[in-house]
């Protein structure tokens, strides 16, 4: 038993870092209910077609990252690497296409195979928002404006930095990538293996590569920004304009692209210097042709997901949580008033700690070591009397106070 491990790029979330987890998908849920999102949940696995046909045949997540297999049926299944894509299919399969404009709020655990390093897990955590149904900018306004928001209400939006770009139509990407595929044709020799392949496949995600001396060769690259067409260039503009006059700082970054083969017109990602190589906390973009392509009816979206396990590193002071208060008997004849008391403490809304066995030193070592506010201390003498003796354990004044007025003393611990 020793030697078991969890699997690599996996890791166990103990209670401090599930409260720092909790924390944050809690703000983006209160984030995104006060623009009229609604939660909901996709599967954790799906039928491998939902994201081999929507992420890309020539995209990493799909040849290199997801955990695929068969089941005992013969069926192809994947552990979902994103959530854009199971909204979508829900979309479709949910009849909610009646019900459009779509609103949702997700979060829950993802999988890629990637190589582990800080900040990148292959089990990670994220929470995003999908807006389905809106084709006009003041939708992209919107979810940006809301993403600024929730990075704002966790104290964390002062470390990133938005940046922003258009992708542009088809139209529009297509002259672009015609551009890009003539000027980096005269680097093959010099093009990294991954960016070589995608040169073929999809030359845009070489915009993407962390390969030095493809980011050299990339300098001097044309930009898409000088291949908008006339309409990509206004979306573009009425974006930008959205955001100013909601007072949203952003910087254009012409060589911003998203990963993924279904995104146009505006792409986004607010970024970090403090994670290191995996800067990005928050990304997202528009993407109009998404459901129409998973075989649904012609459906505009826009959306963003956010990595939870990236913003807890961030997180530097947390609101502190409800701290306990123990109950702890002197002695053994105390006991069962002890475990009746805590109960009865519970029910009206307190956290108790009731210590299951040591004396009364012990106890109340256990009592600071949990941050308790307050210790309840039963002794046969008070008991008989109806009093209890109350200890604050950040001062270390105590009183003796009559059990019926407990409750509405322990009412300035909370």
């Amino acid at each position: 038993m020793a030697s078991l491990q969890p699997v690599r790029g996996t890791h166990d979330i103990l209670p401090d870092e599930i409260r720092r987890h909790r924390h944050i998908a809690a703000a983006g849920l209160r984030v995104a209910e006060g623009y009229g999102y609604g939660e909901m949940a996709t599967p954790i696995f799906e039928f491998s077609e939902v994201f081999s046909r929507t992420l890309g045949d020539s995209s990493d997540i799909v040849t290199k990252e997801m955990y695929s297999f068969e089941d005992r049926s013969g069926d192809a299944i994947t552990l979902r690497p994103e959530g854009t894509a199971g909204i979508v299919r829900a979309l479709i399969s949910g009849g909610l296409s009646q019900h459009l404009p779509l609103k949702v709020f997700y979060q829950g655990p993802m999988f890629r195979y990637e190589r582990p390093q800080k900040g990148r897990l292959r089990q990670f955590h994220q929470m995003g928002v999908e807006l389905l149904g809106v084709a006009e900018p003041i939708g992209d306004i919107e979810v940006i404006a809301m993403a600024a928001q929730v990075l704002s209400e966790l104290g964390i939006l002062g470390a990133t930095t938005l940046e922003l770009n258009s992708i542009g139509d088809t139209e529009s990407r297509t002259a672009y990538r015609k551009a890009l595929v003539d000027y980096l044709s005269a680097y093959r020799e010099k093009l990294s293996k991954d960016s070589l392949a995608r040169l073929e496949r999809n030359p845009l995600r070489i915009l993407d590569s962390k390969d030095a001396a493809d980011r050299k060769i990339l300098e001097k690259a044309p930009l898409l920004s000088d291949y908008l067409n006339a309409e990509s260039a206004e979306i573009f503009a009425a974006v930008c304009a959205g955001l100013d006059r909601l007072g949203v700082a952003y910087q254009l970054n012409p060589r911003l692209v998203r990963g993924l083969d279904y995104y146009c017109h505006a792409a986004f990602e607010f970024t970090s210097e403090t994670l290191g190589a995996q800067g990005t906390v928050l990304a997202g973009g528009r993407y109009d042709s998404l459901v129409a392509t998973m075989g649904g009816p012609d459906t505009p979206g826009t959306g963003w997901a956010a990595g939870i396990d990236r913003m807890a590193l961030m997180l530097k002071d947390m609101p502190m949580e409800k701290r306990p208060v123990a109950v702890i008997p002197v002695s053994s004849s105390m006991e069962a008033e002890a475990l009746r008391l805590s109960q009865e403490l519970r029910h009206d809304g307190f956290a108790v700690d009731l210590g299951y066995r040591g004396n009364l030193s012990k106890r109340l070592k256990r009592a600071n070591k949990l941050s308790a506010a307050a210790a309840v201390l039963l002794g046969e003498d008070e008991m008989a009397k109806g009093s209890v003796t109350l200890r604050d354990l950040d001062t270390g004044e105590q009183e003796v106070i009559a059990l019926k007025n407990l409750q509405a003393r322990l009412s300035a611990f909370h």
